[in-house]
Parts: C-alpha cells; sequence; structure tokens
C-alpha cells in the first residue's frame, strides 16, 4: 500500500538547522550594489510556468508574488531597475471555474488519518487584466518554446481548439499577439528566458502514453526544438542589439519528487497469502508467456522480462504495468512488473492502495509510468536541447544558468543549505518543492533566483545581492 504520508517526525525535521554553513556567498552587506555592464532599468522575463510562480498544481497570487522573476527585479531595482507587474491571480486559490481542468492549488489536508495533497475547486471564472498591462513577468503556464513565438496565443477564440493558453488570454495586448512581441513591445533592456520544460515535461507527466508528445529536436520553425529556440533567442536578442540577459537550460525530469516519490518497486512486506492469491491470479498469463517461448515468438529474455513473480516479505516487489513497448503476442496483454529503471509517477499514489489494487491485482495504466525506454528518451532530448541552449548563450554572449546541475545538487542526499537549513528535492520535506512534485515552493524559486543573479553578475560584472531563500514560504501545514 502505498500513500502520501507526512510523518510528524519529518515535518519537525523542517524546523531544524543542520549547521552555520551555506551553499551560496550571502555576505554582500559591505558590498555595494552595481549594474556592472547591464542596464536593469526595464526588466522582462519570459517563460513558463517555472517563471509565473506556479505552485502546488495552480497558479494563484501567493505563488506570484513569490516568483523567481519578482525576486530578481527586487534586487535589479537596488541598481537602478524599474517596476516589476505581474498579472496577479484575482484570488490565492487559482484555477478557473468555467474551464474544465483548471482546479484550484493543491492543501495538505487529514485523509483517512494521513496528510495528503487535495486540490481545491476553482476560486473564480477566466477574467482579463489587459487593463493592467504591460506586464513585465511574461511566464505563461504550459507554453512551450513554439507556443512564446506564435500569434493569437491569447486569443479566447482559440481556447476550444487547443490554440490558445487562458493564462496568456488574461493579459495578452490583442486577439493576434504573441508573447514574445508583448514583451519586445516594452523595449526591455534585459531579459531572462526560461522556456523548454515542456517540450519534454508533458510527455514525461503523462507517462509517454502518447498524448503530449516530446517535440523532436530537428525541423523547421515551429515544429524543432533546435530551429525554433534559435529564432525565439534570436528575436529577443537580434544582431546588433545592446540588449542584455540570461538563458537556462532544462533540469532533467529524474530530478523532481513527481518521478522519484514513489518508488520504482513500491510492494514491499507482502504477506505469504497475498503472494500466493497474486501469483495464482498471473498464473494464466505467465503459462502464456511459456508457450509463446515454446512456439518461438518470443525470446528467453522477453519471456523473463514479461514474467509476473511476487515474493513475500522485506523485498521490493515492482508494481504490474502496462508497457504498450512490449512485443505483440497475440491473445496476450502487455503485462510487466516495474524494475528499478522505471519511474512510477506521483499520480499512481492514489492507486496504489490495497483497495484499487494498483500495480497488483490491476496493472498500472501506461500514464501512470514513464518506462525505462521513455525515460531514456526524455533524457536524449533534455540532452539535446540543453546543448542548444548553452551554444545560442554563448554565440549571443548572454548570460548562462545551468538549472539542470543545479536540480541534480537538489536531489543528491546532501541538497543545498543556505544559513544552516537544508533544502533537497524530498517531495514535501526537503522544502523546495511544492505539493504538485514539480513545481517549487517560495524558498524554492528563491534557490533558482540565486542561480541568474549568480550568472548575472558574473557575465556583467555587477554585484546585485542574493535573496534569503528561508524567508520565503515552504509547504504549508495544517
Amino acid at each position: 500500500m502505498k500513500k502520501i504520508i507526512i510523518s510528524t517526525l519529518a515535518v519537525s525535521a523542517l524546523f531544524f538547522t543542520t549547521s552555520c554553513e551555506t551553499d551560496f556567498d550571502t555576505d554582500v552587506k559591505d558590498i555595494v550594489v552595481t549594474k556592472g555592464e547591464a542596464d536593469f532599468s526595464k526588466f522582462i522575463s519570459l517563460g513558463n510556468s517555472l517563471t509565473s510562480g506556479y505552485r502546488d498544481g495552480a497558479l494563484y497570487s501567493g505563488g506570484q508574488n513569490e516568483s523567481f522573476p519578482s525576486m530578481i527585479a527586487m534586487q535589479m531595482k537596488l541598481a537602478g531597475g524599474g517596476d516589476f507587474k505581474q498579472p496577479l491571480m484575482p484570488n490565492n486559490v487559482g484555477g478557473f471555474t468555467n474551464l474544465p481542468g483548471f482546479p484550484g492549488k493543491l492543501e495538505l489536508k487529514m485523509v483517512n488519518g494521513s496528510l495528503s495533497p487535495v486540490a481545491n475547486n476553482a476560486a473564480a471564472a477566466l477574467d482579463n487584466v489587459v487593463s493592467g498591462a504591460p506586464y513585465q513577468n511574461m511566464g505563461v503556464p504550459g507554453a512551450k518554446v513554439s507556443h512564446l513565438l506564435a500569434p493569437g496565443y491569447g486569443n479566447p477564440a482559440g481556447l476550444s481548439l487547443g490554440l490558445a493558453n487562458p493564462y496568456f488570454v488574461r493579459f495578452a495586448s490583442s486577439t493576434t499577439a504573441s508573447v514574445v512581441g508583448d514583451a519586445l513591445a516594452q523595449n526591455p533592456t534585459f531579459v531572462s528566458l526560461w522556456i523548454g520544460n515542456n517540450d519534454v515535461l508533458g510527455y514525461a507527466t503523462t507517462g509517454g502514453d502518447g498524448t503530449n508528445p516530446i517535440t523532436p529536436v530537428d525541423g523547421a520553425v515551429g515544429v524543432g526544438f533546435t530551429s525554433t529556440y534559435t529564432a525565439l533567442v534570436s528575436t529577443v536578442f537580434p544582431a546588433g542589439t545592446t540588449r542584455k540577459g540570461v538563458v537556462a537550460n532544462i533540469p532533467n525530469v529524474t530530478n523532481v519528487p513527481f518521478f522519484t516519490r514513489v518508488p520504482a518497486m513500491p510492494l514491499t512486506n507482502l504477506t505469504t497469502a497475498q503472494v500466493t492469491q497474486l501469483n495464482s491470479g498471473y498464473a494464466t498469463y505467465n503459462a502464456g508467456l511459456a508457450q509463446a517461448k515454446a512456439l518461438g515468438a518470443i525470446n528467453d529474455a522477453e519471456y523473463q522480462k514479461r514474467l509476473i513473480k511476487f515474493t513475500a516479505g522485506a523485498v521490493a516487489n515492482g508494481a504490474v504495468i502496462t508497457d504498450k513497448d512490449l512485443a505483440t503476442v497475440p491473445g496476450l496483454p502487455k503485462y510487466r512488473q516495474t524494475t528499478s529503471k522505471d519511474y512510477i509517477l506521483l499520480t499512481a499514489s492514489a492507486v496504489l492502495t490495497p483497495q484499487a489494487g494498483g500495480g497488483t491485482s490491476v496493472p498500472l495504466e501506461d500514464k501512470l509510468v514513464l518506462t525505462e525506454m521513455e525515460a531514456a528518451k526524455v533524457l536524449a532530448a533534455t540532452a539535446s536541447y540543453n546543448t542548444t541552449i548553452k551554444n545560442l548563450a554563448d554565440s549571443k554572449g548572454l548570460a548562462f544558468v545551468d538549472m539542470n546541475a543545479k536540480m541534480t545538487e537538489l536531489n543528491s542526499k546532501s541538497g543545498i543549505v543556505w544559513d544552516g537549513v537544508k533544502y533537497t528535492a524530498t517531495f514535501v520535506t526537503g522544502g523546495a518543492f511544492s505539493l504538485d512534485g514539480v513545481h517549487l515552493t517560495g524558498r524554492g524559486y528563491a534557490i533558482v533566483a540565486n542561480e541568474f543573479i549568480k550568472s548575472i553578475n558574473a557575465k556583467y560584472k555587477s554585484t546585485l545581492p542574493q535573496v534569503d531563500p528561508n524567508k520565503y514560504s515552504g509547504v504549508t501545514f495544517p
């Protein structure tokens, strides 16, 4: 049985410091803040949900007020930076009551005696805040690279067709506007760009089930990542521009708790009676595999991979899943058990229970598991994307943030320490990730802000001070 249970011992650990060490250079009290070679007077931030301040499965005002660009803008003001407006949601819950699939934020609540993330109902209908424009936070949740260039991405008429995004509909300057067009109309002097996550993340969070494919590396502008990202960067930073900026690469999805919270082999301490019942239930399937092997329809490696066998005691058993990439054998479903190289998604937690039988008597659906083969596709695409991002940063003379390396560090056992407080990628209790397992808390976004600030300072010889992650919010406990 797997439930999202947060123990009181784990919660209490959040309130203790580990040491007086820090992974950041924080002693800036004697440093004069300067802009260096940059001009921060009109700072605009382009990106997706990570730029907008999205967290806990929704965009809401409290999260937006702790977006990493807003933190950077606050530090830029010390060096001549201007105002930084965000298209704030009208409430602190989020969601859209008139659009399906947009619930309110997740909150920890007691469910059957355990703390679990539960989504609130959406708090208001889709609104329009264009009267308050222009906005400098141009982060649009759900956006891929091509979406930032797409005219009409904020056209309400395109919502039902999947051609528009409600978050951009809220503040697009016109029905034909593009995100990048509205950004450049403000004539920014400095731009941050963190985009590309959704070009692989959508595939990964749906278990590679085919509903949200990976953006191919190659292809024309609007189709392939390389050409589209190149066009985007060239649009924002054209030849001969004096505009400065910073770009960031894409973290591997295997470093975020949405993919690591549930063990790959989640079934332990099964009783002898449970094992007998389960193995009996798959006996016919296993017999079919043996027959297929005997007839030469599958080889021994395929047979061993697909054989369903549970073991009693303190042994980690793989969950039974449907794997579409297994060989097709007439009359046999494509079942196998997970191995340590698969990733069971956070969304599978609800069915990994004795009541639902998920992973035991009921195989997990394709959308709930990122298999080893699917994960390899995601990591290969991410590596290629990141090569493109770094090459363009270098060729355009931009500051570069290696967020992939930082998230890998955050996912390590040692994590990241700020003023004695340790942050890790552990779900909920690690302090850095919000309840959706993908997006960050205010403290996590502060860690991101500091990485951007360090890269900006290094590239442009500015002396922007870093922010204190400990002063921002983490997961809220009831």
